[in-house]
């Protein structure tokens, strides 16, 4: 068993952590925002698709959805590159390359290419996410990066509300014998290229890179973090196996629990903008302005229930409870109009994005440090799945029958599947007794009960 070293002075690690935040935190809030509009965009140009290009709602919902298939297939190999080649390179590669896969997105031409740009973006887009949560294991302790994580994640909150404003101006754009549409594709993705430049820039790999940290920062934080991985270590000698992780029955349900609340994330961000318009005769940029509200009440809500969750702690029963308000929004939508159908989904709304945000430090907490950033990766690109199977769903479903009301009953059925599956996953390592690193413990190891000390963190995208 290995002896730990002593403690960094806290003082001198918490102001390195701060500095750390606030560093790389705005950009990578930015970085969040081009990301998530680059993704979802195709939500409110569905209908000039269909008229410009003959794009159905079956084969717009397959479109939507292979995104999630070329996510899922590069995200654990784009994770263990940038362990390889260094955030720094590896980032900045995947910003051009999402961007210049957005921008192609312009010169969609029927379904077979709609088809193939969408499976593109998801590559170009793989490992960004389980990268910044790989560059905050290597920047910051534990105690910080709940902290760190929330702020990061306000980023996907805060593009779910721009999204439908600034898509909605920019596809009143015209010009040089563009669709409106298409310059709403090359915009947003130039946006991205632009940006890549300036993180290439800005970041550094590791923190002895980081000439904004003085010398002792620089020790405290990687003696915090060397600190956190050797009391783990020392009550887990043997390395484990990355095979064994992947087959332990709790990742896979954290895969299932992720997957369900993507599923639900998903279907309602591809076809709200739908859903809206059949509320009265609105312009794009209404509809933008409208969609914008559910996302706005749930960044209140991830908050609110983020805190309440530090509070009285039992994280599972957090997650549980806004799950089912999630599928309770859902069923309720299926009842009344169009205005009675959105006002449920802005219910929904405040369930699973508030419980896609209290997920993630549960996995967190689990997973050894040494395998963690591939079987995150791994979690979140399987969880991820669920934007394939709602998009193509809900486009099968409105082809065939001229109703989504099915697909809104599973996804309530799911999400409260979800809720009882939440209690049977663990929040700590099988093999780790905190009580016999006690000292050790109460300085690295937050609450049992939430590890991470979260606020409203932990969404993927």
């Amino acid at each position: 068993m290995n002896t730990l070293q002593s403690l960094p002075d806290p003082t001198v690690l918490a102001r390195a952590a701060a500095k750390v935040k606030r560093h790389v935190l705005p950009l990578f809030v930015v970085m969040f925002i081009v990301n998530y509009i680059d993704r979802v965009n195709i939500g409110f140009v569905r209908s000039h698709l269909e008229t410009d290009l003959g794009i159905g709602a079956a084969a717009y919902g397959l479109g939507a959805g292979l995104f999630f298939i070329g996510y899922a297939i590069f995200e654990v190999p784009s994770n263990l590159l940038l362990q390889r080649y260094g955030a720094r390179a590896w980032l900045t590669r995947i910003m051009f390359t999402w961007g210049a896969a957005a921008m192609a997105m312009a010169f969609v031409r029927g379904e077979t290419s709609f088809y193939v740009l969408r499976f593109i973006l998801g590559a170009a887009e793989a490992g960004f996410f389980p990268g910044i949560i790989y560059y905050f294991t290597q920047w910051l302790p534990s105690t910080e990066r709940g902290k760190a994580m929330a702020i990061f994640l306000s980023g996907s909150a805060i593009a779910s509300v721009i999204s439908g404003p600034v898509s909605g101006a920019l596809l009143n754009v015209s010009g040089m014998s563009l669709h409106g549409w298409q310059w709403m594709f090359l915009i947003e993705g130039f946006a991205s290229i632009v940006l890549c430049a300036f993180v290439w820039f800005w970041l550094q790999s590791h923190p002895r890179q980081a000439k904004w940290l003085s010398e002792e920062e620089k020790a405290a934080l990687l003696g915090a973090i060397a600190l956190e991985q050797q009391a783990r270590e020392s009550v887990q000698t043997v390395r484990p196996s990355m095979f064994k992780l992947l087959a332990d029955k709790q990742i896979a349900l954290f895969c299932f629990i992720y997957f369900s609340i993507a599923l639900t994330i998903y279907g309602a961000t591809f076809w709200l903008p739908s859903m809206i318009k059949k509320m009265g005769s609105f312009g794009d940029f209404q509809v933008g302005l409208f969609n914008s509200i559910p996302w706005l009440i749930s960044i209140v809500a991830m908050y609110g229930f983020a805190a309440l969750a530090s509070k009285w702690k039992h994280q599972q029963a957090w997650v549980a409870l806004t799950l089912v308000i999630a599928a309770l929004g859902m069923f309720m939508s299926t009842i009344g109009g169009p205005v009675f159908a959105f006002v449920a989904i802005c219910f929904a709304a405040i369930g699973f994005k508030a419980a896609s945000a209290l997920f993630w430090p549960i996995p967190q907490g689990y997973l050894d440090a040494r395998i963690a950033a591939a079987v995150i990766a791994l979690i979140n690109s399987i969880g991820n799945l669920g934007g394939f199977v709602a998009p193509t769903a809900f486009g099968f479903l409105e082809q065939s029958t001229g109703s989504i009301e099915g697909g809104l009953y599973g996804l309530a059925a799911t999400s409260l599947v979800a809720a009882a599956v939440i209690f049977f996953v663990r929040m700590t390592p099988r093999n780790q007794s905190l009580a016999s690193q006690p000292e050790a413990c109460a300085a690295i190891t937050p609450s049992r009960h939430n590890p991470l000390k979260t606020d409203p963190a932990g969404a993927a995208s």
